[in-house]
């Protein structure tokens, strides 16, 4: 399907409705209800004017959750939630409030502890649960923490209609203080974590036997200090490689630093550059520097094809994947993120069954190369654009699944249900409870007949950031076998090597190197980003709205490119402008605030030929946006100001971060703070490294001075 004439759902009804959650649940700053900053603040209103998650919103969130869910699906027995965290919460204080939501809340706590995201929606179908929560920021800075919910219905995200039912819960809970703990609290980690590694493992999982021997590889495995630490290296040894490192592997709550997939984003190649002990931008990331000393020892035995180097880097909670790989004539690491790896996996499950695949459908993101898609077509699948988020890919899939259903019933008990299922994709609601309510009803018309399993028409759902989805086949606690998806990085990652193998194994040296660099012609994307701003102040209509879709629109026209601008119904406050060149070739301008981070980003995609263009459009905007939205108020904005105003008078050290005035932090804390603020003036690029310090980039003088 052509992405341009691609028909969207109307707009949510949700949309103007207030919800407090992003793009995947709620992620903020943490600190203890008991900190005085915080007196005489009800949890929600701490949320709400301090901008901050305590322990006590977490332990309402969570009841408010279980009491929503209890209000429309009364089990028949005594309610059960899974619940699992990444290891950043050390004390256990925010982990622990949870449990205590879902037990006051009167449900029981099957408590998974430690382990990776996609095990929490595995673990509630395997065990037929109610629902799941996951403690996480996922690849937020170390000082954040939050919740993402898992539905029992396919292990489904919540949609916006659930989170506003969810916020409006939440703002009407009281204090749970005199509540008693009703519900009772089972571990399950060991069986969770043996359930996880057996659901990885299985072959119709993992690919993996479908694969040439794996013995050749030594593989880099970076958990990023967080929740497949243990996990993934133990998977990876199971499947064969021949050599397993573990890198980034300790469990002492620094999440994704110096670690992980987040400080990969944007790159395609690592040159050795890259960790120079002065100036390097990964000098500190241990995976990276961990395969350039691998690669460069193994160089002689890479380049006869007798021995890999390749790296598995995955974020705090496990969900996301980027592989790297030594490439030894080039001395360099090259990095594949979502959008290569979801390509592989595609093409690998074209030459294995192309009867099945033909013609599924490829889903991806906004925030992917438009190349990607296209290059997916040409394989034989049919592209789907879709908003941002994981959940948004489950909901095509679950979309997929009910007329997949459907479409096995004799006609005249067909067509009714064909009736509803239209009816759902054009009311503009986005509620999981639709799909529940539908599937039930198939299942009534079904009852007594023997269920006939059509192929379903998809392949691969991706995110470029590293959430890729393949069906996977779980054996549940009660003896079904039924298909699961959700973005999970350990089943991505051993997918990735064993359909690289697979494709790729027999070639040359040099073609392998040149494949894994570049899997399909790539095309032009960048993404240039301004922190601690307004976000409220950006969404459809608003001045600010207005004013970037003029520019954008005046840019482009400028540099003869036609413009339409086009609405995701499941994001309907992103502005994006699909955009075609003279020569008929498409692009894109996409402006949307971070669900994830106080961040806004100004998404550039096209073909290479149009870079120049879109950099110039992009930089116009991205001033714009710095311009209107900085907020002033934000406590790192200080900071970060601080540090230009130090900048634009001499080079600073990396060690040299102390910062003036007054604090209600430590010395400590205070320090981590600018580290924090200098890692994401980086990614603004308002400063680069140097061998003398930190400077100011173009970007950052213009800043500065305005």
């Amino acid at each position: 399907m052509n992405t341009r004439t691609q028909i969207m759902p109307k707009p949510s009804k949700a949309k103007n409705q207030f919800r407090i959650q992003g793009t995947d649940g709620i992620r903020r700053e943490v600190r203890l209800a008991s900190d005085p900053s915080l007196k005489n603040l009800t949890p929600q209103q701490a949320f709400l004017e301090q901008g901050v998650i305590t322990d006590l919103f977490m332990e309402q969130y969570a009841y408010a959750h279980v009491q929503t869910v209890l209000a429309t699906h009364r089990p028949k027995s005594r309610a059960v939630f899974a619940v699992g965290w990444d290891p950043r919460d050390v004390s256990g204080h925010f982990t622990e409030a949870v449990v205590r939501g879902i037990r006051k809340a009167g449900a029981a706590a099957h408590v998974l502890g430690l382990v990776p995201t996609p095990l929490v929606p595995l673990y509630l179908q395997f065990a037929n649960a109610d629902g799941g929560f996951m403690v996480t920021a996922s690849h937020n800075p170390k000082d954040q923490n939050g919740i993402k919910i898992f539905l029992a219905h396919r292990g489904m995200k919540l949609l916006p209609d659930n989170d506003v039912a969810l916020t409006e819960a939440l703002l009407a809970t009281p204090s749970l203080k005199s509540k008693p703990l009703t519900g009772k609290r089972q571990d399950r980690h060991d069986a969770a974590c043996d359930l996880f590694l057996k659901f990885s493992l299985d072959p119709e999982n993992s690919w993996i036997e479908a694969a040439p021997s794996l013995r050749h590889i030594i593989v880099v495995v970076d958990p990023a200090n967080g929740a497949l630490t243990g996990l993934a290296a133990r998977a990876f040894r199971r499947a064969g490689f021949g050599k397993v490192i573990e890198v980034n592997n300790r469990l002492d709550g620094n999440v994704n630093l110096n670690s992980g997939v987040a400080d990969l984003e944007g790159h395609r190649i690592l040159t050795a550059d890259s960790i120079d002990a002065k100036s390097g931008t990964f000098r500190k990331h241990k995976a990276v520097g961990t395969l350039f000393k691998l690669g460069r020892q193994h160089r002689d035995s890479i380049k006869n094809g007798t021995r890999r180097v390749a790296g598995a880097v995955f974020d705090a909670d496990g969900d996301r994947f980027y592989r790297l790989d030594y490439h030894p004539s080039k001395d360099c690491l090259l990095v594949s993120s979502g959008d290569e790896t979801a390509y592989f996996q595609a093409a690998h499950l074209l030459k294995q069954d192309p009867d099945t695949y033909r013609n599924a459908a490829y889903i991806h993101t906004v925030e992917s190369d438009l190349n990607t898609g296209l290059a997916a077509e040409a394989l034989g699948l049919k592209r789907q654009l879709s908003a941002v988020g994981d959940k948004w890919v489950l909901y095509r899939i679950a979309m997929m699944i009910a007329h997949t259903r459907i479409q096995s019933l004799p006609a005249k008990q067909k067509a009714p249900l064909q009736k509803k299922l239209k009816t759902l994709q054009a009311d503009g609601r986005f509620d999981v409870a639709q799909f529940e309510a539908l599937e039930n009803e198939i299942d009534r018309v079904r009852a007594g007949q023997p269920e006939v399993t059509l192929p379903l028409p998809f392949a691969v759902g991706s995110e470029e950031t590293g959430h890729n989805i393949t069906v996977g086949w779980l054996d549940t606690e009660a003896g079904a076998r039924i298909p699961v998806f959700c973005g999970n990085g350990l089943k991505s990652a051993l997918n990735t090597f064993a359909a690289t193998e697979a494709l790729l194994g027999a070639h040359s040296v040099k073609r392998y190197y040149t494949s894994l660099e570049k899997p399909y012609p790539p095309g032009f994307k960048a993404t240039l980003y301004a922190y601690y701003v307004k976000q409220e102040e950006f969404h459809v209509g608003s001045a600010v709205w207005k004013r970037v879709l003029r520019l954008v629109r005046k840019e482009a026209t400028a540099r003869d490119f036609r413009c339409k601008t086009l609405r995701f119904a499941e994001d309907a406050d992103m502005l994006y402008v699909a955009m075609t060149s003279a020569q008929g070739r498409e692009a894109a301008v996409f402006v949307r605030n971070s669900g994830t981070e106080n961040k806004i980003g100004v998404n550039l995609r096209g073909a290479k030929q149009d870079a120049t263009a879109l950099k110039a459009i992009g930089e116009s905007v991205l001033r714009l946006l710095m311009q209107m939205l900085k907020d002033s108020a934000h406590p790192l904005h200080a900071i970060e100001q601080d540090l230009l105003s130090r900048m634009a008078v001499k080079p600073l050290a990396a060690s040299a971060l102390r910062m003036d005035g007054a604090s209600r932090k430590g010395d400590a804390s205070r320090k981590d703070d600018a580290s924090r603020v200098l890692r994401e003036m980086g990614k603004q690029q308002l400063v680069r490294l140097t061998a003398k310090g930190f400077v100011l980039t173009p970007r950052g003088k213009w800043y500065i001075n305005h």
